[in-house]
């Protein structure tokens, strides 16, 4: 059985529950389990199950043999066949993703006798250290995510759309090795740079102004995050300081993520310092999120988390100013805490990448 099974059943023990039930892709995904919807996985104590009907029976039997297969029939359900299962083994008390479970099966599991145990970030605590295999995924992603980057910016002129962009960088990822996007790309120019997650629109880019460009790929399951804030032609006065200042807070940022931290000391010393440069009130999101597979990903970068920053952790580090009606900077890098020291995955430049105007 896998190690990252193990680490759940371990946890079972730990938490005093039975068996618990996986819903979300991610989670799935961990643990090599199949992630569509109609899979359902059960961890028991000592087994592995996934609980699907005969739709997806091939691929589970091609796919994976570390679980085993529960099918049920048309018409029937899977709190059944969880049910049956539990009460064949001697179990009772079983542990859900307080955020993946449905009102209507929360309360027929109620119904079926199962005592039920919420868990919240259980299953993210178990994920936020990185093996050898996990860094080398996303240290990959991120090479890919530079070079993706490096050719999109080879294209940019006054006259093209966001929205051109933003196709440009998906073909790009797409023909480099990524299975799919990470999230949707940001693209957003001149003005609209003030909007954190603007998406792209058929706005045309103008001569100086800034472009800030936010995407990420998924490559065999893991992902990257990387933001730029560029120009085309000389940016303007106001712009140009404010990219000074995202970028030495963006640089604080890095050096203070070290093994030994806590995340939000790590936030609060990047946001004092723009608070020290007349911007606080502009930095209006926490400093990262960790990265890996995608959601529920720790460790978070913000005032009110709490987790002490450990080797094997990845984590972005992505400060922004976003200024009404004259625009933003965003800088952003994955950073992996590697002998101690936060290290970033990207190496695409933070230096002003300045376009000639076309």
């Amino acid at each position: 059985m896998n190690k990252r099974i193990k680490k759940i059943q371990k946890l079972l023990v730990d938490k005093n529950v039975d068996c618990i039930l996986i819903k979300s892709k991610s989670n799935k995904k961990y643990i090599n389990a199949l992630t569509g919807s109609g899979v359902n996985v059960l961890v028991t104590r000592n087994k592995a199950f996934q609980i699907m009907d005969g739709r997806y029976v091939n691929e589970a039997k091609e796919s994976n043999t570390e679980f085993e297969i529960l099918v049920y029939s048309q018409g029937g359900d899977y709190i059944s066949k969880i049910s049956e299962l539990m009460n064949a083994e001697g179990y009772n008390k079983l542990a859900i993703e307080g955020n993946q479970i449905l009102v209507k099966d929360y309360l027929k599991m109620e119904k079926v006798g199962l005592k039920l145990v919420l868990f919240t970030d259980e299953l993210d605590e178990l994920r936020k250290i990185k093996d050898f295999d996990e860094i080398n995924l996303v240290r990959k992603a991120c090479e890919i995510t530079d070079y993706i980057f490096d050719e999109a910016i080879k294209e940019i002129k006054v006259g093209m759309k966001e929205y051109e962009l933003s196709a440009y960088i998906q073909y790009l990822a797409i023909k480099n090795g990524a299975s799919q996007m990470a999230f949707d790309t940001i693209v957003a120019s001149g003005v609209r740079g003030a909007m954190p997650h603007g998406r792209p629109t058929s706005k045309a880019f103008m001569n100086n102004e800034a472009i800030t460009i936010d995407f990420g790929i998924t490559y065999e399951g893991y992902q990257s995050d990387m933001t730029r804030t560029i120009f085309i032609g000389e940016p303007r006065k106001e712009i140009r300081k404010i990219y000074d200042v995202v970028k030495e807070a963006q640089m604080l940022g890095i050096s203070t993520i070290k093994k030994g931290s806590i995340a939000n000391e790590v936030d609060k010393a990047v946001r004092e310092y723009i608070y020290k440069q007349g911007y606080g009130e502009y930095f209006t999101h926490g400093l990262g999120h960790g990265i890996g597979m995608g959601d529920g990903e720790f460790p978070i970068l913000n005032p009110k988390s709490t987790t002490l920053l450990e080797d094997g952790m990845i984590m972005s580090c992505e400060p922004g100013i976003y200024i009404p009606g004259i625009g933003g900077v965003r800088i952003e890098d994955d950073v992996l805490i590697e002998n101690g020291i936060g290290v970033p995955l990207n190496k695409t430049s933070k230096e002003y990448i300045i376009l000639k105007e076309k």
